[in-house]
């Protein structure tokens, strides 16, 4: 019975097209859709029900982790709708669970209005391109749709570190290893060292979660590879300062430097409810021109924010300007944009006035409609 009822589950998530599905005791099941939390009408899930949709879905060796540290995490491929990345973990002594809906298409960069720069930067011989954001703000999209443009467009060999393995890629022009942390490789670490003995063009690193981690990602690219890889980081200022907070005090200049030649981008985002539904994303974008790359290396990463709105003509952009693009053309409410911009009280100024002015264009009936024409004459 429970697997027939983790099935109509998980149809409901696609079916609507929810981005994640929670079960926790207390609660009936509830799904993410367009961002916003919403129960289905199902009845009260109780902590035998949580145990059994777990038990139904989870690999014995997950279900032992769960035991021994209290969480574990898993993908697994649900027919041909897609994969879903699983969390199970104890809360209150009970089974809880997210489960969030990896798509089986691939999107182009122009459906996630990726800055277009990115084509040319996906075929650099080296070099380390960053994706940053919170969580869930759609990074691993944002990399298989990168990944997938080298894959159909480049003969390389790339090789994938995830945890766990979430968009699955086939082999197409180019060759394609995914290897999956706790289940072909211990730690990320260990496989970004491992990946320079496997003659790769290109590595993908999850996440750079430690110091060994950074250093080896660093490492390959500084080796002639193109390196990949995401941080939970907001903005391109606050990533590269991050990076180089995480070393200690006698090597943040040594990183300083390595930064500002081997980095060639740095792309961050939000994700925010569209209007009417769906998602869409707000970038910032930073491309490391020898400027870029002089700030990091003196340490004047105050300045970065400046040196992005000085060059629009490679591409770059700050987020607020990407947020206020969207806000015009009707894509997202006001609320959102302020709250998701770097300067929300600029931002909130900003709305006011170009409101104030669109009312004013309003109230001016008839007899005011020669007016804008007089005034630019």
């Amino acid at each position: 019975m429970p697997m027939l009822q983790i099935d109509r589950l998980l149809e409901t998530v696609i079916k609507q097209g929810a981005s994640d599905l929670h079960l926790t005791v207390g609660r009936p099941p509830v799904i993410r859709l367009d961002g916003s939390l919403r129960s289905l009408e199902t009845k009260t899930l109780g902590p035998e029900d949580t145990v059994a949709l777990m038990k139904a879905i989870t690999p014995e060796r997950n279900q032992q982790e769960l035991q021994e540290e209290g969480g574990t995490d898993y993908g697994f491929t649900f027919g041909d709708a897609g994969r879903f990345r699983v969390a199970v973990f104890m809360q209150k002594g009970n089974v809880a669970m997210v489960l969030r809906l990896i798509p089986s298409k691939m999107m182009t960069f122009e459906e996630i209005g990726m800055p277009t720069i990115c084509r040319a930067l996906c075929r650099r011989p080296r070099g380390l391109f960053l994706v940053t954001g919170p969580t869930g703000c759609g990074k691993t999209t944002t990399l298989a749709t990168m990944l997938d443009y080298i894959n159909t467009n480049l003969d390389r060999h790339v090789i994938t570190i995830e945890d766990p393995i979430e968009y699955y890629h086939s082999h197409k022009k180019a060759l394609l290893n995914q290897r999956s942390v706790g289940v072909d490789v211990p730690s990320f670490a260990e496989a970004c060292r491992r990946a320079l003995r496997q003659d790769p063009d290109v590595i993908l690193v999850g996440e750079l979660r430690d110091l060994e981690t950074i250093e080896a990602a660093v490492r390959a690219a500084e080796t002639g590879h193109l390196v990949f890889a995401t941080l939970h980081t907001t903005g391109c200022m606050g990533t590269i300062t991050r990076i180089t907070d995480t070393f200690p005090p006698n090597q943040q200049e040594q990183i300083r430097v390595q930064l500002s030649t081997n980095l060639i981008a740095t792309l961050s985002q939000v994700l925010l409810p569209k209007i009417p539904r769906g998602r869409v994303a707000a970038y910032e974008f930073m491309v490391t021109t020898p400027a870029v790359a002089n700030l990091i290396r003196e340490n004047k990463v105050y300045r970065i924010d400046s040196a992005i709105q000085t060059g629009k003509k490679y591409g770059m952009q700050l987020l607020d300007e990407h947020l206020w693009e969207l806000y015009l053309k009707g894509l997202v409410s006001s609320e959102e944009v302020v709250d998701a911009s770097n300067n929300a009280g600029v931002m909130q100024d900003k709305i006011d006035t170009h409101s104030r002015g669109a009312d004013a264009g309003k109230l001016g009936g008839d007899d005011d409609r020669r007016g804008p024409e007089l005034r630019t004459s």
